[in-house]
């Protein structure tokens, strides 16, 4: 069997269909399903059964994705011992931060993969947690920094931190109080993102426990694009506080706590349940959980290591 027909066959089944594996794999997708099908062929068995939504697997083709899955494992803890006997953990490593995290961490994170695993090659992807979570599960991560991961079979996750969030206004308006009630919040016009955004649902989820709905102004994925929006008076916002921290112009805004009840969400280191942690992969997970500790204990200098 071929090592990359393996690889193409998981993603496959994985994605469930050779229209999604072939834009994550980039390969052209009759160029795919003819590795695919070489790959029955040889074995003498249908491992997917093709249909308008896509592909199922067949009890052989349950049978063969957990033996693959061991298989390219196994190759990759061996190039990695191989990588070991000259003192160095080796292979790629790929990495999903959300936005704020993405400012304060890149540069400490790249420094440390260079300094502690010269011979590991990192690649870094910056997104919204619900489109780290989807990549997570298709393979094209190995490790992200998750908000409110949602409970899945496909997903572990370990919380690091619990993170407080803010009402976010420009600095004129500014009316001198410290704290802003959840219910109050309400009454405001937001600059929020779509829906299934983790901050999205969790505001609404929350006012709607004091039967309250958001006031939208403009719905709208991006951090630094809302607060742009917010500079420019188009509403408020609800962002954490690392968002405002890291803003290239924090000083045109003021933030306050959300209180009564506290808005929280949990961050969280996530990696799939279906693909074992290579010892680099695992070394990476150390790595993020060491920085995500140095950034509770001095948030400022974290702050400063981040670009401007």
């Amino acid at each position: 069997m071929d090592l990359k027909q393996l690889e193409y066959f998981i993603r496959v089944a994985e994605l469930g269909g050779f229209t999604r594996a072939s834009i994550a794999l980039d390969i052209a997708q009759p160029a795919l399903s003819r590795q695919v099908r070489q790959l029955e062929v040889e074995l003498g068995h249908t491992l997917l059964i093709r249909n308008g939504r896509g592909v199922t697997l067949t009890e052989s083709g349950k049978q063969l994705l957990e033996h693959a899955r061991g298989i390219l494992y196994q190759v990759s803890r061996t190039r990695e011992e191989l990588g070991r006997v000259s003192g160095a953990l080796a292979g790629r490593v790929a990495v999903g931060l959300p936005p704020c995290f993405a400012k304060i961490l890149t540069v400490p994170l790249t420094r440390a993969v260079r300094e502690r695993m010269p011979n590991a090659t990192l690649s870094i992807t910056e997104n919204l947690s619900t489109s780290l979570h989807e990549s997570l599960v298709s393979g094209r991560l190995d490790i992200a920094l998750l908000y409110n991961p949602p409970a899945s079979a496909d997903i572990e996750s370990t919380v690091l931190l619990e993170e407080n969030f803010y009402f976010v206004t420009r600095k004129q308006e500014d009316n001198g109080a410290d704290s802003i009630a959840l219910r109050d919040v309400a009454n405001n016009a937001l600059v929020i993102p779509t829906r299934p955004n983790t901050i999205r649902m969790l505001v609404e989820s929350e006012l709607a426990r004091l039967s309250k709905r958001p006031r939208i102004a403009l719905e709208i994925d991006g951090i630094a694009a809302i607060l742009d929006l917010v500079a420019d008076g188009a509403g408020a916002a609800v962002l954490s506080r690392n968002a405002v921290d890291t803003a290239e112009r924090r000083h045109l805004f003021h933030a306050v706590p959300i209180v009564d009840p506290y808005l929280r969400a949990r961050l969280a280191v996530g990696v799939s349940a279906r693909r074992p942690a290579t010892l680099t992969q695992q070394a990476m997970q150390s790595v993020l959980r060491e920085l995500v500790s140095t950034l509770l204990e001095n948030p400022v200098t974290m702050s400063e290591v981040a670009p401007a």
